[in-house]
């Protein structure tokens, strides 16, 4: 990753394309440009055949800027640094400050490109592209700018492994909203690589995260449940009531004056009844005498909470 600032001082996290991938972005380039000068030059050949040879030879030589420099730039500059070979690699090339290059940049580029790639083979190049750390060519240096990628493989996200079937809806009655998301992302990453850790300390972590857990729901831990069994009942006890949330019923319609009534599907709305207007309320009548005060109701002391003990222990 690369951390490039912008004139706003916002980092920007960019993965700069290194030798390989440019490479075959500008082997793809010149194959195309290459084959187009050719074409070209062989139907200025026939054009030109009636002139004289210092004519023809300003004519290919007008033919080779046009088409190997000139039309690089234009592509660059009208694309924003997506030529054809770039957007089969997924790379584009942008300013030091992560915004599109401008036709100056694109300039830069290519007449630096003529040295670089065209004069000596791509062999200054490629040594400009290894010694930089953000794998720049001197044309990237002068220009200012950077090929970065814009096709970055996504993370696999892997799946929570399901409880056992005699833990299904154990834990329906859990309040897990004092549960931390920090917490949950924790229990989350452990079950998911469960597989990959140590036995004693997989268990070990189980166990503390399962104490955790327990003692942010407020309940006693379950007897003769190991901990990461816990662990992917609770965590598969969220997400049952997140998908019930998710796709819970459509909202009720209130009829006016009613009580509240589920609108069956298809079902046309029965018109409204209508509605008297509010009428003011008649005063108060003066009390005649004040009441008596109620004697207090007595109150019974609440039963002290027994203390819980951590019921996961990490094994020997």
């Amino acid at each position: 990753m690369s951390d490039l600032v912008t004139g706003d001082a916002v980092v920007l996290g960019l993965r700069p394309a290194r030798l390989p991938s440019r490479a075959l972005a500008i082997v793809l380039d010149l194959g195309v440009y290459l084959a187009g000068y050719l074409i070209l030059s062989i139907g200025l050949t026939l054009a030109t055949a009636s002139l004289d040879d210092a004519a023809q030879a300003a004519v290919q030589v007008a033919s080779f800027v046009l088409l190997l420099v000139g039309v690089p730039i234009a592509v660059e500059t009208l694309t924003h640094g997506r030529s054809l070979g770039k957007l089969a690699c997924g790379l584009r090339v942008v300013r030091d400050d992560g915004g599109p290059i401008r036709f100056r940049h694109a300039l830069v580029r290519g007449s630096m490109g003529v040295v670089e790639l065209l004069m000596t083979f791509g062999a200054v190049a490629c040594i400009a592209s290894l010694v930089s750390v953000r794998g720049r060519r001197l044309g990237d240096v002068f220009a200012g700018t950077l090929v970065i990628r814009e096709r970055v493989p996504g993370a696999r996200v892997m799946p929570v492994p399901p409880p056992p079937p005699w833990l299904a809806g154990r834990f329906s009655g859990l309040d897990l909203s004092a549960v931390p998301d920090g917490l949950w992302l924790a229990v989350r990453q452990y079950l998911t690589r469960m597989d990959q850790l140590d036995p004693q300390v997989g268990a070990a972590l189980a166990a503390r995260l399962a104490d955790d857990l327990v003692a942010r729901t407020g309940a006693p831990p379950p007897v003769g449940v190991p901990a990461a069994a816990f662990l992917m009942a609770v965590v598969h006890e969220r997400q049952s009531r997140e998908a019930a949330r998710a796709f819970a019923a459509a909202p009720a319609h209130v009829a006016p004056g009613g009580p509240v009534a589920a609108a069956a599907p298809g079902a046309a709305a029965a018109p409204a009844a209508p509605v008297a207007p509010f009428a003011p309320a008649p005063p108060p009548a003066p009390a005649a005498s004040a009441p008596a005060p109620a004697a207090p109701m007595p109150v019974a002391p609440m039963p002290a909470a027994p203390p819980r003990a951590g019921g996961f222990a990490p094994p020997a």
